[in-house]
């Protein structure tokens, strides 16, 4: 059967399958006659007349008991606003662990009260509100259940925190305007709420989530209802900025002065759909990129931050199924071949920007669609034409968590019409049973030049659950596939992958602090497409999960790597003959308790590295003296001995950074990142205001150095950018 051919039977499949359905909790909106006034206290008279969510549940670490604490949760709305409070009672309340402010904070090392929106109540897609005892804010937009998260979504909300004696509590509010939905009366949305104990290291749910997914399995949340939408009115949003840098590269004395301004425009076509427009968008604010060792001939990845690609992104998302576990882990998408990287448009290979005179994205739902369509104009440079990139991405509901899409994208260079890349493929994700899910896809390439296989077909089984999880699949990329668009490490291969364990809680060891035990395997094998062997990661591993929240990992993890050309892992050591090599290595991972004062997170590997041995640490210690403060540092460091006339070598980088927060809207952070072996230190400092909704004001210093003796002159940058975001 053709691989087309057996797609769209898989979709005819999923077309087919039954909309599960289960009895489901609910809570009552009660519109607000008067203003609600954010002070975290809740004593306005809709929360006396509002019926509280109540009857949390464990997830965490006594799935399905009653919480240890009460909470209640109560609905509210008005004409432009959508408000919640909750009240999270503890009898401990002093032992309440509040470790960060920033914006979009760590929850799982601190107590937390969680809020998911789903908006369209097609169980799959929503927005997530965070706050902790301290008032500070993390928003996200999920994709699929967590297929793809978006953690750098931002939203027009706010939030008010009270401490009391016996807890604390929480009021938000979210302007409507923020939200896509469709407009109406008595409207039925899909909600859930979870909250966090760290003290007890307590996770429970109002609507109960088994401790296998974490709050983001929106197939599993309960409905409010009663609200009442109101018109959709224009929802126009301007945002302007204004850029002041100066900049001396390295080695240059004389200093480059430059103004800018740019515009940013956010439209709601329709409740569903937002049209986002750009003009010669700057992403100067942006945090550096953390330098990594490589001891690889591929490329390495690094995630996307600029604020133009992030709303809405979870549509363009092709390939697996989430690993929807307990813990907020940020998701690390399938980069053996991620089919869309927006990085890909407007920065080169080297991570050197080109600008991008003009964009438009097009995303969010309409007609039982998802849709997101992006075109973006890139000016080139010396070394690289102008060049339009636009991709045109539909997904189809067909069961409740199941879905089937087509992407489609094209890079064209506007000097050369013959200068082109087109990718077009077709995708299902089905699901099975509540907890298994089959996800597939195929596409085709074409570039000029390129003739024969160009293609990458992908499918894996996944089942998730409590006590096993396990998952299999295969990935094939075509020896022509090319993709300008997207993020792949090498063509003309196989990849054949699984990922098994299973999560015994035995009583005896839970007596002595151990929670959890995970034994598990994550085998990759690469083949080229005649399945003889070029690469194969295997990781074996005992995993402890203790009862506060540290965890231990011994693993066992057999490696192989066919070189087809010399490879040289370090400026100090001689380069390694192309040719297959196969090794042994041992590692240790070990991460105390995160929410401490001092945490420490380190990984050990020892054994043997290509023809030679290997001592590797990556390790990070924190300090955290209360939740305005956090300070870091941390060490990646490999040392080798290779079987060559000159095989010794140590790579390293030291990282450092230090974070204040003076507000929940004003802080600074600084990371500094030295590699020994170049005698380079690279330090960025970025401080950051948010003066209005949406508005920041960014001040960012850049500092490039080599500490060597007759160095060049040190390159810096100070830069000031201010945007103003106005609502119509």
């Amino acid at each position: 059967m053709r691989p087309w051919s057996a797609l769209l039977l898989l979709a005819l499949v999923g077309a087919a399958l039954p909309a599960q359905s289960t009895a489901r909790r609910e809570i009552s909106a009660l519109r607000t006659p008067t203003p609600i006034r954010l002070d975290g206290i809740l004593d306005e008279e809709v929360w006396t007349r509002a019926t509280a969510a109540t009857g949390f549940v464990q997830s965490e670490p006594r799935e399905g008991e009653p919480a240890t604490e009460r909470t209640e949760v109560w609905v509210a709305f008005d004409a432009e606003n959508l408000y919640i409070a909750a009240f999270m009672h503890d009898a401990a309340a002093a032992r309440a662990i509040v470790n960060d402010i920033r914006k979009d904070f760590r929850e799982d090392d601190q107590d937390d009260f969680e809020v998911i929106l789903d908006t369209f109540r097609d169980r799959r897609n929503g927005y997530v509100f965070i706050t902790n005892p301290a008032g500070g804010r993390v928003d996200r937009q999920i994709s699929n259940e967590g297929r793809e998260i978006n953690s750098s979504w931002d939203a027009i909300w706010d939030v008010r925190t009270a401490r009391r004696d016996d807890g604390w509590t929480a009021e938000m509010v979210i302007p409507f305007r923020t939200l896509r939905f469709e407009p109406g009366e008595d409207q039925r949305w899909g909600i859930n709420f979870a909250r966090r104990i760290r003290h007890k290291n307590e996770i429970t749910f109002w609507s109960p989530v088994p401790r296998a997914f974490n709050l983001m399995r929106l197939s599993l949340a309960g409905d409010v209802v009663g609200l009442e939408m109101p018109s959709a009115g224009r929802d126009l949003r301007v945002k302007p900025y204004l850029l002041a840098n100066t900049v001396r590269d390295v080695g240059v004395r004389a200093y480059d002065q430059t103004f800018d301004a740019g515009l940013d425009l956010k439209f709601a076509v329709t409740r569903g759909l937002t049209l986002d427009a750009t003009v010669r968008p700057d992403f100067a604010q942006v945090e550096a990129d953390e330098q990594q060792v490589n001891l690889t001939q591929f490329a390495q990845f690094f995630p996307e931050k600029r604020e133009a690609f992030l709303e809405n992104s979870g549509i363009f998302y092709v390939g697996d199924a989430a690993r929807n576990n307990r813990v907020f882990v940020p998701a690390t998408p399938d980069d053996d071949n991620l089919l869309f990287f927006s990085r890909r448009i407007g920065i080169r290979d080297d991570r050197r920007p080109l600008e991008i005179d003009a964009g438009a994205r097009l995303t969010g739902n309409a007609g039982g669609f998802g849709i997101g369509l992006i075109n973006m104009h890139v000016r080139g440079d010396a070394t690289t034409p102008d060049n339009n990139y636009s991709v045109i991405r539909l997904r189809r509901n067909v069961a409740l968590g199941s879905d089937v899409g087509v992407l489609l994208m094209q890079r064209q260079s506007t000097e050369d019409g013959g200068d082109y890349n087109r990718v077009a493929g077709v995708d299902a994700n089905i699901r099975f049973f509540r907890r298994l899910d089959w996800n597939s896809y195929v596409v085709g390439t074409r570039t000029p030049g390129l003739s024969g296989g160009q293609y990458a077909a992908r499918t894996s089984l996944n089942w998730e659950g409590n006590f096993f999880h396990g998952k299999g699949g295969v990935l094939s990329l075509g020896e022509d596939f090319n993709n300008d668009l997207g993020f792949y490490r090498r063509v003309g291969v196989k990849k054949w992958f699984t990922d098994i364990g299973i999560r015994p809680r035995p009583e005896v060891l839970r007596r002595h602090g151990i929670r959890e035990l995970h034994p598990h395997i994550v085998w990759d094998y690469f083949t080229d497409q005649q399945n003889h062997l070029v690469q194969k990661r295997l990781h074996t591993g005992q995993s402890f999960f203790f009862e506060n929240g540290a965890v231990v990992e011994l693993s066992y993890n057999p490696s192989f790597n066919l070189l087809s050309r010399p490879l040289r892992l370090s400026p100090q050591a001689d380069s390694l003959p192309a040719g297959g090599y196969g090794w042994n290595e041992w590692g240790l991972l070990v991460n105390s308790d995160q929410s401490r004062m001092f945490a420490l997170s380190t990984r050990y590997v020892w054994g043997e590295l290509y023809n030679g041995t290997q001592q590797t640490i990556n390790s990070t210690l924190t300090y955290r003296p209360n939740y305005r403060v956090r300070l870091s540092a941390g060490v990646q460091r490999t040392a080798g001995d290779l079987a060559l006339a000159d095989g010794k070598f140590v790579n390293s980088f030291w990282t450092t950074r230090a974070n204040y927060s003076f507000s929940p809207r004003m802080f600074i952070d600084a990371l500094s990142q030295y590699d020994p072996t170049s005698k380079q230190l690279n330090a960025n400092v970025r401080f950051n205001f948010l003066h209005h909704p949406l508005s920041d004001l960014f001040i960012v210093y850049n500092d490039q150095r080599f500490l060597t003796p007759g160095a060049p002159v040190a390159g810096r940058s100070v830069i000031v950018k201010f945007t103003q975001m106005m609502a119509f």
